[in-house]
């Protein structure tokens, strides 16, 4: 899929996975060094921000963004994933004071590759922003493809109020 970074094309490793498909085979790092795998999104609602750098503007105010709407929403996982190591991940927590977000780490490109959001020129996964159905199947997704543009978070969160349990 091509991208742009500050209008500048750049091109991912393939070509993301459409709306009913399920989530592919993947595996992640969590802050505490667990692996997490696709099958960890599975059970409940989860909403899933890709970000290029945690450590960068507008990966910062989308990750905030999601954060601050969790208390919202009950019994649905909300995870921020980026190729920054779980180190920088938990500085960027500690720095942001952002505490109930899970942010997980795809260091080793794993995600990314399996999702086709990898950008092997800057090490980066492109900016998205997933909804995952209880039964695995990706039920919203926003590719964002300018990257240095925020997510369309009203939408993303519009659909989890329909689709919450109450």
């Amino acid at each position: 899929m091509q991208i742009t970074r500050h209008g500048t094309p750049q091109q991912t490793v393939g070509t993301p996975p459409s709306l009913g498909h399920q989530l592919p085979a993947f595996r992640l790092t969590d802050a505490n060094g667990k692996t997490v795998t696709t099958a960890d999104f599975s059970g409940r609602y989860n909403l899933i921000s890709v970000v290029p750098d945690i450590n960068t503007r507008v990966c910062s105010i989308s990750t905030k963004q999601f954060n601050q709407a969790m208390d919202e929403f009950d019994g649905v996982g909300f995870y921020t994933i980026s190729t920054n190591t779980t180190a920088q991940q938990a500085n960027w927590c500690a720095a942001e004071d952002v505490h109930h977000i899970q942010l997980l780490s795809d260091d080793d490109d794993n995600f990314g590759t399996a999702m086709g959001l990898y950008v092997a020129d800057n090490h980066t996964d492109a900016r998205s922003v997933w909804i995952i159905a209880p039964d695995g199947h990706i039920a919203y997704r926003e590719l964002i493809l300018e990257q240095t543009q925020e997510p369309d978070y009203g939408s993303a969160l519009a659909y989890l109020e329909a689709h919450q349990a109450h």
